[in-house]
């Protein structure tokens, strides 16, 4: 693994409660997705903290970002901050950027759980492995 500059981010805690705040503000299927998913994140390991930035919830490694969940009109993305690097032999991240990537969820659709669970749980063991390695 090349060494890149880790994007950091101030002011993650354990529990923010302006993430609460915002699942309350997003009700409904699309909320409820955004939800689910943003609670894997949580649950990835005792050094998860998070943050409210750009207007959407992000979870981290301390202060190194490696998830996020936002809602828009009729989807909800799971985003990756080093998605690019990610393994993904279900094909489910979508995004060209240099870094970042997503998964695009409908309420309709029944999304790949064990392979987006996947996911989160490498997003996490990446950043780990980026922060401890330096």
């Amino acid at each position: 693994m090349k060494t890149t500059e880790i994007l950091r981010f101030n002011g993650a805690v354990e529990r923010d409660p302006a993430i609460d705040a915002w699942m309350k503000e997003h009700p409904g299927e699309l909320g409820v997705i955004a939800h689910q998913w943003f609670e894997v994140m949580r649950k990835c390991g005792d050094e998860v903290r998070e943050l409210l930035h750009d207007g959407c919830p992000v979870a981290c490694l301390g202060d190194a970002p490696f998830g996020y969940v936002n809602v828009f009109t009729s989807h909800v993305n799971v985003g990756f901050f080093h998605g690019a690097s990610l393994p993904d032999p279900a094909r489910m991240l979508q995004g060209t950027g240099k870094f970042m990537r997503h998964v695009k969820l409908r309420p309709e659709t029944a999304a790949n759980t064990a392979a987006l669970s996947r996911l989160i749980h490498t997003a996490y063991s990446d950043i780990k492995a980026r922060v401890e390695n330096g």
